[in-house]
């Protein structure tokens, strides 16, 4: 199989790529090899293969969500550069 000029080109201008004359030969190529291997990789059978989401299983690593004592306002204050009234102090939000 082989890709044209314009073919490349066209690829080229959908993909928002910029593909110099002399790149074209290369890119052809590049292309052309791709596709060879796709060709090849269709060609195996695939019947007994169950589809997955992911080539390895997936769990989730988060904790349980268990209600637990918060900090204390004092602690979580107490690396604040400038608490204000038992609170967070800052910058007023401005919205245009």
């Amino acid at each position: 199989m082989k890709i044209s000029a314009e073919e490349i080109k066209k690829i080229a201008l959908l993909s928002r790529l910029e593909i110099k004359e002399d790149q074209i030969d290369s890119t052809g190529k590049q292309l052309n090899d791709i596709l060879s291997y796709m060709d090849l990789i269709s060609q195996v059978d695939i019947t007994d293969v169950q589809p997955t989401a992911h080539a390895v299983s997936m769990r989730n690593v988060m904790r349980d969500d268990v209600p637990r004592p918060s900090l204390p306002n004092d602690k979580a204050l107490q690396n604040a550069p400038e608490p204000e009234n038992g609170y967070f102090k800052v910058p007023k939000v401005i919205q245009d």
